[in-house]
């Protein structure tokens, strides 16, 4: 087994209000990266919240599979927002591909497959898997929105093409969960 240089998690060195990126550099800590990254900090936890609450059902179980996958997906994804300078961001460990997004679009279809079309508006509920699924897709446009703001998008297409269709995948994903559990869909109703 490899050991791991132990990481301190005080380091003392963002008292001042300022961060580093991956890429080098300081930043203040309300900088335009800072925040989707906290955005994709939040996404990721309410996947894992999702996961924590799984039911047991042997249908789900690849779509489990699935979301952990998404995890280090979105962490990923994280990294190449923490960069600023192309060049460090080539050299990454792990980048958002074309294959990524092909995935959750098959995905998708998939799940699709089993589920009844959408004739009204539902709202976020029903099994608590589907409804954290639900709130990290709510999470996940609000990374995408932030990741709009940017000046620099170097490098970032495929994170925000990932990004659009990664909520449309948790959406779809909640839907199903549902679905197998036998948990109703809170629909929406007019007042």
């Amino acid at each position: 087994m490899a050991y791991l240089s132990k990481m301190k998690i005080y380091t003392k060195t963002g008292d001042s209000g300022q961060t580093s990126l991956y890429s080098g550099g300081r930043v203040p800590k309300n900088h335009l990266r800072l925040t989707i990254l906290g955005s994709l900090d939040e996404l990721n936890s309410f996947l894992g919240a999702a996961v924590s609450h799984w039911p047991q059902d042997q249908k789900l179980k690849p779509l489990r599979e699935d979301i952990l996958t998404t995890q280090n997906r979105v962490f990923d994804l994280g990294a190449q927002f923490a960069c600023a300078d192309a060049a460090v961001m080539a050299k990454l460990p792990r980048l958002i591909e074309d294959s990524d997004i092909q995935f959750l679009e098959q995905s998708i279809d998939q799940m699709e497959t089993e589920l009844e079309p959408l004739v009204n508006f539902i709202l976020p509920g029903g099994h608590q898997a589907a409804a954290q699924l639900q709130i990290a897709r709510s999470v996940c446009r609000r990374a995408e929105r932030e990741a709009t703001e940017l000046e620099d998008k170097t490098g970032l297409q495929k994170g925000y093409v990932y990004l659009n269709r990664l909520s449309d995948y948790l959406f779809v994903a909640a839907r199903f969960v549902n679905r197998i559990t036998d948990f109703a869909e809170p629909q929406w109703r007019k007042a």
